[in-house]
C-alpha cells in the first residue's frame, strides 16, 4: 500500500476513534440553536447551599432542570421561546418568566424568599391555559459580534421577496445583495459569498459544487428556505465559536418553528403587478414597460399530537414571477436592419423570465420524559425558471434551470444533570442543472468579427447539473459541572458525493457576418467528448471530519473567556488520485512555460495519482473575552482572536477532469471576408453544411485538438481567514426604554482563494511581448502548448483585507412598549490583489501580485435603519431605510497610447445607492380564534434610481475617452413598487 494511503488511513481510524469515545461518553450539546440560562441562586443575601432550576416551556411543556452548585446553575439546550422558571431552596420558591433568542447564553440571577410569582400560574400538564409574554433576556455578556433578527422583525419589516436572509443586512457588515435579474446572496465584509454559511436547527447548509455560500442559491431568485418557518436567527459576523465550521466570514444561526399545544395556522398571499410599479429611468427614455407579475403564497399548520409530549409542524411557500427583460441589439444595430427571425423575436423589445418555485418544511417533536427530546424535520425545495434570456440573447437562446434540494434531519436530544447530548444523522440531496430551452445549433450574427455580437438566437450553450448528496452524522458534547465552565466538544462526519456535468456548447454556436451572408458562418465553437477520457462528468465520493472542544469559562463577575480550537479535514478523491495524461504531460514538457524564463514550475502541476493529499493542518484556534465592567452587564468591552477554515468550492476542483473530457473547440472557415490557410492552421476548415450536425462536427474534433487544459496546483489549500476584533457593549435606558448600543472595531485578512492563471507563454519564456518595452497586454493565448489551445493553473492566489468600524443602536420591540427601532453602520476600509468579482478568472497577469491592489467589492459606508410602530385602530407601521456608498466597478482599461498597454483598473460611479420601504398592516380579530389580516408594502417610497450596470469601456488605444464611460446603463429593482398582502391566523 502506499505510504500516503496508509497515513490517511491511519488518521481516519484515530478521528474515528475520537469520535466514537465522545459518541459513547454520552451528552454533548450544540450552541449553535440552543439557549443557555445561567446565573446565581440566593437564599437571602448568601447563595443558596441547596437549590434546583427548573425551566418549563410554556408553549411545548418541554422541561428540564438542574441542580445548583454553591448557588451557581447553568440549563443548556434550551429551544428558544419563553419559559417559566422555577426555583427550590431551603424550602422556599419563586418563578420567572423570561424569554429565550436562538444560541443566546443568557444570565439571569434568581432569590427564594416567599411564595412562587402568580404571573406563570397554571398546570405543568396543560400549558394551553397559560399566555405569557416574557422578559426578553439581554446577552451583553458574549465576546461574539452576533446580531438578533426576532421573529417580530421578520413578520413586521417591509421586503420584496419572502427571503429570510433579506434581514440580516440589519447586521453590521452584512450586505443582502439582489441583482438585476433578482438573483440574490449574502455577503460579509469583503469576502464573497462563498464565504458564508447558514446553520438551521444546528445543521450546516453549505453549497459544496457551486458558489453562493448556501445550497441552491447559486444564480436563483428562490428563498433556501420557508420564511413562515423560521422562528428566529442571528448573525454572527466574528468571533464565533469552535463548533462553527465550514466559512470564513458571517454565520446565520437559525431556528425552525415548532408545533406547541395548540392548534394554529396561517395562509398569506402576496401580489404586485406591471401597473403596481413606476417606470424606470430608461423606461421613461423611450423603451416600452416591461410585463411584470409577482405572486408569493402559502400556509402554515402545527398543533399537539399529544399535549406537552408531541407536536407537528407544517409549512407551505410558493413564488411565481414574471420578470421583465430588455432585449436590445448590439453593435448599435436597429431591429428593422436585421433579418426577419431576429425582427419577430426581438417583438416589442421586452419578454418577461418566469420563474416558478414551491418550498415545504414539516417538523414532528417528542419529549419522552424530561431527559429525551426527539425532532424530525424535512425540507423540499423545486424551483424551475427561465436564465441568460435579454441583453443580445433572444428567447430561443436563453436557458432553461431547475433547482432542486432535499434535506432530512433527525434530532436527538439526551440530558442529564450536568450533561446534554444534541446528536444529529442527516440526508441530503441538492442540485442545480441549467440546460438549453432549445437544442439546435446557436445562431450568433456578428459586425465582422465574431466577437462583435449583435444578436443570438438559436440554441444556447449552457449544459450543466451539479449538486451534492449524502449524509451526515454529527454529536455535541458539554459538561456544566465544573464550577464556573461550560466545556463543549463534537464532531461532524460526512459522506457526500459530489457530481458534476458540465457540456457547455453541447449546441455548436455559429456565427454569421452580417456583411457577408446570413447562411455561411465564419466560425464556430462546439464541445465534444474527448476518446477513452469520459463526457464532462466528474464524480467524488468525498468525506468530511471535523473535531473541536471549547470552554466558556466565568472567571468571575466581570470577566468571561471563551477558550476554542477546532480541526477539519476533506478528502476529494478526484481531485488527490487524478493522474494527469499522458499527452498532457508531454505537452507540458516540451511547452514554453517550462523554459528557464517562465515563472510556471511544471511539476507542480502534473499529477502521478499518489503525489497530491488532503491538506489536513486546519487547526483552527479561537479565542474571545467579554469584561463586564461594573458586573451588571450593563458595559461591557469585548474582543476576540481567531482563524476559520472554509473549503474549497468542487466546482472549482472539478475543472481539471471535466475540461479534460469534454473539450471545447473552435473551426474558422474559409470565406472571402474571413479567408484562413486549410493546410497551415489547424482551426481552418471550408465550409460544408454538414457541420450543422452538431455529431459532424464533434466526430471531427481529434483529442487534444485545439481544448483547453486545466491543471490543478499539487498542494491546494484551504481558504481562510484570520481575524480580530475589539469593542464596547452597553445597556441603558432612554426615554424610559431600554437601548443597547455596539461599537467594534474589525480586521479581517483572508488567504488561499482559488484563482485560475493563464499557463501560457512566448517563445522565450515570457508571459507579455517585450516589443514594446513594458507591454501589459495581450496575454499569450494560444501560444506554446501545442497540440492544445490553453494551460489554466488552479492556484491559491486570491486576498482579501478589511478594516471596518461596526456601530449598532436598538430598541427591541416589546409589545408592551409597542415599538422597536434598530440602526446599522458600517466603515469599511477593504482591498484585494485581484480585479475578480464572482468567477476567479485572473488571465491577465503572469502572477497575481503583478494586478496590484484593489478596493474591495464593498461600499465604504452603509447605513441600514428600521423601524416598527404598533398604531391605533390595529395597525402596524414598519419601515426600512437603506443607504450605502457606491461599490467600486472593476474594468479594463485600453484607453492608452497603443493597446499593448491595456491593464485592468477600477473607478467607483457617482450614484449611491438609497431606497426606504415601508409597510402597514391592519390586523381584524373576528370574535373566533380567527384573525384576519391586510397589509400594503411599498417598497423604493421615493422612486430612487439604483444602478446595476454601467458602461465600462472607456475607449480603444489612441481614441478620445468615451463619453459614455461610467454612465450607468441597467437599473437596478425595484422601481417604485406597491404590493398588497391578505392573509388570516387561526
Amino acid at each position: 500500500m502506499n505510504p500516503r494511503h496508509i497515513h490517511r488511513l491511519e488518521r481516519s481510524l484515530l478521528c474515528c476513534a475520537l469520535a466514537g469515545c465522545m459518541l459513547v461518553t454520552t451528552p454533548a450539546f450544540a450552541q449553535s440553536t440552543s439557549a443557555s440560562l445561567r446565573g446565581q441562586v440566593m437564599v437571602d443575601s448568601a447563595p443558596a447551599a441547596d437549590a434546583r432550576v427548573t425551566a418549563t416551556n410554556l408553549a411545548s411543556g418541554l422541561t428540564r432542570s438542574v441542580d445548583a452548585a454553591n448557588g451557581r446553575y447553568s440549563l443548556a439546550g434550551l429551544p428558544p421561546g419563553t419559559y417559566r422558571i422555577d426555583v427550590e431552596a431551603a424550602g422556599r420558591a419563586d418563578s420567572r418568566t423570561v424569554t429565550l433568542a436562538v444560541g443566546q447564553v443568557a444570565t439571569l440571577d434568581l432569590g427564594v424568599g416567599g411564595v412562587a410569582e402568580s404571573a406563570p400560574v397554571g398546570d405543568a400538564t396543560d400549558m394551553s391555559a397559560v399566555v405569557v409574554t416574557g422578559e426578553t433576556m439581554t446577552e451583553t455578556r458574549t465576546s461574539e459580534v452576533a446580531t438578533y433578527v426576532s421573529q417580530r422583525q421578520i413578520e413586521a419589516l417591509p421586503q420584496g421577496t419572502r427571503n429570510f436572509l433579506a434581514f440580516a443586512d440589519t447586521v453590521p457588515g452584512m450586505q443582502f445583495i439582489q441583482d438585476a435579474s433578482g438573483n440574490t446572496r449574502l455577503r460579509s465584509g469583503a469576502q464573497s459569498a462563498n464565504a458564508v454559511n447558514v446553520f438551521i436547527d444546528g445543521v450546516g447548509q453549505k453549497n459544496y459544487v457551486t458558489t453562493g455560500g448556501v445550497s441552491g442559491q447559486d444564480t436563483s431568485r428562490g428563498n433556501p428556505f420557508p420564511q413562515s418557518a423560521v422562528g428566529e436567527y442571528k448573525v454572527i459576523t466574528q468571533n464565533y465559536k469552535a463548533e462553527f465550521d465550514q466559512l470564513s466570514s458571517a454565520a446565520v444561526v437559525a431556528v425552525t418553528r415548532s408545533g406547541s399545544n395548540e392548534f394554529e395556522g396561517s395562509f398569506f398571499l402576496d401580489h404586485t403587478r406591471t401597473e403596481w410599479r413606476s417606470r424606470s429611468t430608461f423606461e421613461e427614455n423611450g423603451a416600452p414597460k416591461a410585463e411584470s407579475e409577482e405572486t408569493q403564497y402559502g400556509a402554515t399548520f402545527g398543533g399537539p399530537i399529544v399535549r406537552d409530549v408531541a407536536h407537528f409542524f407544517i409549512a407551505y411557500e410558493a413564488k411565481e414571477y414574471q420578470s421583465p427583460r430588455t432585449l436590445e441589439f448590439g453593435r448599435g444595430f436597429l431591429p428593422g436592419e436585421l433579418p426577419p427571425e431576429f425582427r419577430e423575436q426581438y417583438g416589442t423589445g421586452t419578454i418577461t423570465a418566469p420563474f416558478k418555485e414551491d418550498l415545504w418544511f414539516a417538523k414532528v417533536d417528542l419529549q419522552v420524559g424530561d431527559a429525551h427530546l426527539f425532532e424530525l424535520s424535512t425540507k423540499y425545495r423545486e424551483e424551475s425558471e427561465t436564465i441568460q434570456v435579454g441583453g443580445q440573447r433572444l428567447p430561443p437562446a436563453a436557458t432553461d434551470n431547475t433547482n432542486e434540494e432535499t434535506r432530512v434531519d433527525l434530532r436527538w436530544q439526551f440530558s442529564s444533570g450536568d450533561w446534554l447530548n444534541d446528536a444529529h444523522l442527516g440526508y441530503e440531496e441538492s442540485y442545480w442543472s441549467p440546460q438549453p430551452a432549445l437544442f439546435a445549433p446557436g445562431y450568433i450574427l456578428s459586425d465582422g468579427n465574431w466577437w462583435e455580437t449583435i444578436g443570438h438566437t438559436g440554441g444556447g450553450d449552457n449544459y450543466q447539473d451539479k449538486g451534492q448528496e449524502g449524509w451526515s452524522l454529527q454529536n455535541d458534547l458539554t459538561y456544566m459541572g465544573w464550577a464556573g465552565h461550560t466545556v463543549k466538544m463534537g464532531f461532524k462526519y460526512k459522506s457526500i458525493d459530489l457530481h458534476t456535468l458540465e457540456q457547455n456548447k453541447f449546441n455548436p454556436q455559429f456565427y454569421y457576418d452580417i456583411h457577408e451572408s446570413l447562411v455561411v458562418p465564419t466560425h464556430v465553437e462546439f464541445g465534444a467528448p474527448v476518446a477513452g477520457l469520459g463526457d464532462g462528468t466528474v464524480d467524488s465520493a468525498n468525506s468530511q471530519f471535523g473535531i473541536y472542544i471549547q470552554d466558556d469559562w466565568e472567571v468571575n463577575a466581570h470577566l468571561t473567556l471563551n477558550m476554542g480550537v477546532r480541526w477539519d479535514v476533506e478528502e476529494t478523491p478526484s481531485y488527490e488520485d487524478f493522474v494527469t495524461p499522458t499527452d498532457v504531460v508531454a505537452a507540458l514538457e516540451a511547452s514554453n512555460a517550462n523554459l528557464p524564463g517562465s515563472s510556471v514550475d511544471i511539476g507542480d502541476f502534473i499529477s502521478t495519482g499518489s503525489n497530491r493529499g488532503r491538506d489536513d493542518d486546519n487547526i483552527a484556534p479561537r479565542l474571545g473575552f467579554s469584561y463586564d465592567i461594573n458586573g451588571d452587564q450593563r458595559h461591557v468591552v469585548f474582543g476576540g482572536v481567531g482563524r476559520s477554515y472554509d473549503r474549497n468550492l468542487f466546482d472549482y476542483l472539478q475543472n481539471e477532469v471535466s475540461k479534460g473530457s469534454w473539450g471545447q473547440y473552435v473551426y474558422n472557415f474559409n470565406t472571402p471576408l474571413h479567408p484562413c490557410d486549410t493546410v497551415s492552421d489547424a482551426t481552418c476548415r471550408e465550409w460544408d453544411p454538414a457541420y450543422l450536425d452538431p455529431a459532424v462536427l464533434r466526430a471531427s474534433a481529434v483529442a487534444g485538438g485545439a481544448r483547453e487544459v486545466f491543471l490543478n496546483h499539487n498542494d491546494l489549500e484551504v481558504p481562510y481567514s484570520d481575524q480580530l476584533s475589539v469593542g464596547m457593549r452597553n445597556a441603558f435606558d432612554m426615554f424610559g426604554h431600554d437601548w443597547i448600543a455596539e461599537v467594534t472595531l474589525s480586521h479581517i485578512r483572508s488567504r488561499d482563494g482559488i484563482a485560475f492563471m493563464l499557463g501560457n507563454r512566448l517563445d522565450d519564456g515570457g508571459f507579455f511581448p517585450s516589443d514594446p518595452p513594458g507591454a501589459t497586454d495581450p496575454p499569450p493565448w494560444g501560444a506554446g502548448f501545442a497540440p492544445f489551445s490553453n494551460m489554466i493553473l488552479t492556484v491559491n492566489a486570491l486576498e482579501t483585507d478589511s478594516n471596518a468600524l461596526f456601530l449598532r443602536l436598538a430598541k427591541s420591540y416589546t409589545p408592551s412598549s409597542g415599538w422597536g427601532a434598530t440602526v446599522a453602520y458600517t466603515y469599511t476600509d477593504s482591498e484585494q490583489n485581484s480585479p475578480m468579482d464572482g468567477w476567479p478568472g485572473a488571465f491577465n497577469a503572469e502572477r497575481i501580485e503583478d494586478y496590484g491592489d484593489f478596493p474591495g467589492k464593498v461600499p465604504d459606508h452603509r447605513l441600514v435603519a428600521t423601524g416598527i410602530l404598533d398604531g391605533p385602530w390595529d395597525l402596524t407601521f414598519s419601515g426600512k431605510l437603506t443607504l450605502a456608498s457606491a461599490t467600486p466597478r472593476y474594468y479594463q482599461n485600453c484607453n492608452m497610447p497603443e493597446w499593448a498597454y491595456c491593464h485592468f483598473s477600477f473607478y467607483t460611479p457617482d450614484e449611491d445607492f438609497k431606497q426606504f420601504d415601508f409597510a402597514v398592516e391592519k390586523r381584524w380579530d373576528t370574535g373566533t380564534d380567527l384573525q384576519l389580516r391586510l397589509r400594503a408594502d411599498v417598497l423604493n417610497v421615493f422612486n430612487w434610481d439604483n444602478y446595476s450596470g454601467y458602461d465600462d469601456w472607456r475607449g480603444g488605444a489612441g481614441e478620445p475617452q468615451n463619453p459614455n464611460w461610467g454612465r450607468p446603463n441597467a437599473i437596478s429593482l425595484p422601481t417604485r413598487t406597491f404590493k398588497v398582502s391578505i392573509g388570516f391566523n387561526w
